[in-house]
């Protein structure tokens, strides 16, 4: 699933006419490198959320095949944010392990890697997560040494002991996580964030939710600086898959 649903509000005046994730980035949209990145790893069937502008996503996307994706849309209104999101488009998702992506992020991660990761932890969830020095500006995971989820934006695992707590590698989420489909016993219906909402309930509940350390390319578009810096910056790796492909 990409999640394409959201305003764009910190990239306004551009998204007042053109939603987000069509915002051309490198020569093209720049949806089209979270479709590059399922499209590598093997994935052909993908779900994109709508809303803000979500007709024109849909026109510009069609079905997927010049992607050489399968692309199937939900709608939303109002705006579900992002477990709302997913409890919603259930019926695609539910299963078997499902990668969840944002529209707004490139990444050159290997999505079979991470997969295979939460396959052999058997897994609820398994997030992509990074070492930055802006951690704090995005919100900081906190992972142990067999790389369990044991912190999460300051929720505490509440068998984390003081002990361990000092062993702890804070990361940041860069917008990629492997969901087994356990995970709707936790989605209901509603407008709520996967991340500040369901995340703690999972590590109260004990769940297996693990990190998966990436130390690759990765550049969020979410505001004009951010969005200036990786119109260059991309454009300087295109060529490398996926950026390239």
């Amino acid at each position: 699933m990409i999640l394409a649903a959201g305003k764009g509000t910190r990239l306004r005046p551009l998204t007042e006419t053109v939603p987000k994730p069509l915002i051309e980035v490198a020569g093209r949209p720049m949806i089209a490198f979270a479709l590059a990145c399922v499209r590598e790893a093997g994935i052909r069937d993908v779900i994109i959320n709508l809303h803000h502008l979500g007709g024109q996503i849909r026109a510009r996307l069609g079905d997927g095949s010049a992607y050489g994706v399968r692309i199937a849309y939900t709608e939303e209104d109002p705006i579900l944010d992002t477990g709302g999101g997913i409890a919603n488009a259930r019926p695609w998702l539910e299963g078997d392990a499902f990668a969840v992506l944002n529209a707004d992020t490139v990444i050159d991660v290997d999505l079979r890697a991470v997969a295979d990761a939460h396959a052999r932890r058997r897994a609820l969830a398994t997030m992509v997560l990074r070492a930055d020095p802006d951690a704090a500006r995005y919100g900081v995971i906190e992972i142990d040494a067999d790389d369990r989820i044991r912190r999460f934006l300051g929720h505490a695992d509440p068998t984390l002991t003081a002990a361990e707590a000092p062993g702890l590698r804070a990361l940041m989420y860069p917008g990629v996580t492997i969901f087994d489909p356990r995970i709707f016993a936790y989605l209901g219906p509603g407008i709520y964030s996967i991340t500040r909402d369901v995340f703690p309930r999972l590590l109260d509940a004990g769940e297996p939710c693990f990190g998966y350390v990436y130390h690759g390319y990765w550049r969020v578009l979410d505001n004009p600086a951010d969005l200036e810096a990786g119109r260059a910056e991309i454009a300087g790796r295109l060529g490398r898959p996926p950026l390239g492909r």
